[in-house]
């Protein structure tokens, strides 16, 4: 079966997942894609994707989709005016006492080997992004959208750090039980705000979270699988939208220079680390599927009789580099935080990355919400995402 245009996938929208990627203040792009899917969905009609997945950044974009699922377009409204004003200080502190106590601290460790001064469990305090879900996330409004069939699954995934497995909890109101395979685990549960702050606990940046007597952090680090979740749930359609810079995912790398540049700063380290981390393998799972597909379609029979299925899958990825998005934007970020990026050394050229995922100020999410809406649009022309495109970009909200 050939599927070259999404309005050719039928129409039953159960069975449809869109997929969403961590990559911290990134995710305004994926914000601005589902803006523009927004746009060409009638008012007060419900979210077109009966499953939700996400993982850090995006586990939390997730959640806030499925409270809204009962009027996609209205709920958009609400998700964008929300990113679009979005501030560092509601992810993490960024007091001058706060950056204060975090570098100083780092710094007596070393200095004392952790014998005087115990070692910090994360470089920054996230209490204001709890904070932040608890004012924003309306956690019983999911377990509302689920009862009111305005959605079917919704899957936000972290990692254990005491079993070193990817654990998807996820809810839903399909008959999926619980799976365990190879370093990853399924587990139902009622979503509530420590699965989405530790989804988002980016390791050494953010503090782990417990849940259920085990510690669990970024749901990117052991994120093999990105596709699996909306499979299990039951996915025969997936929209991945992914957060890799253009020249990342393509291998293109710099030209040869002729002389060694300078050493690499701790701050040029920690950005390659998290873009490491977010190494989105969602296409490396589409391959896999496309290699599936093509033997499901050979033995459409004994491919049923397997428990098999034809999965169609559809990325959007960003035309242009998020990191150098960056530019022109570090002043927005608080005094403090600037000078300990710029102890870190994050405050050239090789910390763009380190920023990328860091900026979380209007200037910079607005750029990525823009971007992210002109990519939807001409994917939607393309018939890589639902609805028809609209002729002119809706304006921002501001």
């Amino acid at each position: 079966m050939s599927v070259n245009s999404i309005a050719q996938w039928p129409q039953d929208t159960r069975r449809t997942a869109i997929v969403l990627p961590g990559g911290g203040a990134r995710s305004a792009y994926q914000v601005g894609v589902l803006k523009a899917i927004a746009s060409a969905t009638p008012r007060g009609a419900p979210l077109p994707f009966g499953i939700v997945t996400g993982t850090s950044a995006g586990g939390i974009l997730a959640s806030l989709l499925a409270a809204h699922a009962g009027d996609f377009h209205e709920g958009m409204e609400q998700i964008e005016r929300f990113w679009r004003h979005f501030h560092v200080n509601l992810v993490f502190d960024s007091s001058l006492g706060a950056m204060v106590r975090s570098g100083s601290r780092l710094v007596g460790t070393l200095l004392t080997g952790g014998l005087l001064v115990n070692p910090p469990r994360a470089l920054l305090d996230t209490t204001p992004l709890r904070h932040t879900l608890e004012r924003h996330v309306n956690l019983a409004r999911i377990r509302h959208s689920l009862t009111k069939g305005y959605l079917q699954s919704v899957a936000i995934s972290a990692s254990s750090y005491s079993s070193a497995r990817s654990i998807t909890f996820y809810d839903t109101t399909a008959p999926v039980p619980e799976w365990t395979r190879a370093w990853r685990r399924g587990v139902k549960t009622e979503l509530g705000l420590d699965h989405l702050m530790a989804s988002a606990a980016v390791p050494f940046i953010f503090p782990p979270v417990p849940i259920d007597g085990e510690w669990f952090g970024d749901g990117a680090m052991r994120h093999t699988a990105p596709l699996s979740a909306a499979l299990r749930l039951g996915a025969d359609r997936i929209i991945v939208l992914g957060l890799r810079d253009p020249a990342a995912r393509d291998g293109l790398t710099a030209a040869p220079l002729h002389r060694l540049p300078p050493a690499p700063s701790f701050g040029h380290l920690l950005g390659y680390m998290l873009d490491t981390l977010f190494m989105d393998g969602s296409q490396a799972d589409v391959e896999r599927l496309e290699r599936l597909n093509e033997a499901v379609d050979r033995d459409p029979e004994g491919s049923a009789a397997a428990g098999l299925r034809h999965v169609v899958t559809r990325v959007v990825q960003p035309t242009a580099s998020l990191s150098s998005l960056t530019d022109g934007h570090l002043q927005e970020l608080p005094a403090p935080l600037r000078i300990l990026l710029r102890t870190l050394g994050a405050r050239n050229q090789g910390g763009q990355k380190l920023l990328s995922f860091l900026l979380f100020e209007p200037g910079f999410t607005n750029e990525l919400i823009d971007l992210g809406y002109a990519d939807g649009l001409a994917a939607m022309a393309r018939g890589d995402l639902p609805g028809r495109a609209v002729e002119a970009p809706a304006p921002g909200l501001g």
